[in-house]
């Protein structure tokens, strides 16, 4: 028995073959005959295991042609902002990679010189305002960079870039400022049609950063299912073959560059975080470059003392940059309450396109490195920020 209906692996409206009175279907898509191997709910051969990659190339969906079973439409279509490379990926990291436990020390201007480029697609890691590299933003602002793709589950990085024109797109979150409410500069870029956003879930994006520190194409979950966002968003969705229930396929990401602070590090890379540790496991490990901001350069040996709480090893990290109160006017967790004041003045400035402007001449622009912002906020009003010490 043969009959057309939607392919619950791949949607595609495809010829199945009937072979066991509806236990298994053949996907006629990948010209599979009669009698050929089968599981329980047969995958189509887009999900089927082979030495060379199957890209699906939209255009010739839409006409009814595939490409060939074992052959690379080229380019592959994506309707993602930075399209999955899980064999690129891993290639990158076994051949571009420093394995050895070598000092990775630079300042900021460098740091950002190095590893992040026009075009890229970067991440920051943050919660709220607890350890946002704030430090590493200033620079990319000052630098100039332009057509940067962002992660974007921040709120005074996004802010920053948006306003500075260094964002082209955003895999957006949330962007707001909690009791303060949303972000006034990225309503203005959206609405005026300066800036592509792409909604996810926080769940979405995190998954989606498991998956690429993994090395999968995709993990199968249950996050966003049955909202307008998994509408908007081009992920697919199929039904588990042993259960039957469905779950969407959020595609692996990985990031050119991804930046995070950190309490202490040493000169090799080895980062430990205290208190809340976010995604920054995730992302230091979906990530081709990471740049790693510390509030302390420490000897090897303070590391080795509690090896537990080392979260990111030496061999992932591209660049340390010691960075004091880098995640100025946010807090990090047991060294430093956030500045509620300076925040509260930073909000009122970027209200306005005239103030957002003045507030990046004065902050950002018109200062030259992070020790020149850490004078202008003022040593003693930082070290005031400071926790006692038990």
């Amino acid at each position: 028995m043969t009959e057309k209906h939607h392919c619950p692996d791949c949607r595609w409206l495809e010829t199945r073959v009937d072979l066991d009175d509806g236990l298994n279907y053949s996907c006629q898509k990948g010209n599979l005959k009669a009698g050929a191997p089968v599981l329980t709910r047969t995958p189509c051969r887009d999900f089927s295991l082979d030495e060379t990659a199957v890209s699906v190339d939209r255009k010739a969906s839409r006409s009814g042609r595939t490409p060939a079973h074992g052959t690379r439409a080229n380019p592959p279509y994506s309707p993602f902002l930075k399209a999955a490379d899980t064999d690129g990926f891993r290639a990158f990291n076994r051949d571009e990679k420093e394995l050895r436990p070598v000092p990775k020390i630079m300042g900021e201007h460098e740091a950002v010189k190095r590893f992040i480029k026009d075009g890229d697609y970067i991440g920051f890691e943050l919660y709220g305002t607890v350890r946002c590299p704030l430090s590493i933003v200033r620079e990319v602002v000052r630098q100039g960079r332009k057509r940067l793709r962002l992660l974007g589950q921040g709120l005074i990085d996004v802010d920053l870039l948006v306003a500075s024109g260094c964002i082209s797109a955003l895999d957006l979150a949330y962007v707001g400022y909690e009791a303060y409410g949303l972000s006034p500069v990225l309503r203005r870029a959206v609405e005026k049609g300066k800036l592509k956003a792409r909604e996810w879930s926080n769940g979405a994006l995190a998954w989606r950063l498991k998956a690429a520190g993994m090395g999968l194409p995709f993990l199968p979950t249950r996050s966003m299912l049955g909202s307008d966002t998994l509408k908007s968003s081009g992920v697919r969705t199929m039904r588990d073959p042993y259960t039957g229930i469905q779950v969407a396929l959020l595609p692996a990401l990985q990031l050119d560059c991804a930046v995070i602070h950190v309490h202490r590090a040493d000169v090799n890379g080895n980062c430990q975080i205290d208190g809340i540790t976010g995604f920054a496991p995730d992302i230091a490990r979906a990530a081709k470059r990471l740049i790693v901001t510390a509030e302390e350069i420490v000897d090897e040996a303070v590391i080795r003392r509690t090896p537990e709480r080392t979260i990111i090893p030496f061999y992932l990290v591209d660049a340390v940059v010691h960075a004091p109160f880098g995640a100025h006017p946010g807090e990090t967790c047991g060294l430093y309450r956030r500045d509620e004041e300076h925040i509260k003045a930073y909000l009122k400035a970027i209200a306005t396109e005239e103030g957002t402007r003045a507030f990046l001449d004065e902050w950002v622009n018109g200062l030259p490195d992070h020790m020149a912002y850490r004078r202008k906020v003022g040593l003693d009003r930082l070290e005031g920020l400071r926790h006692a010490r038990p």
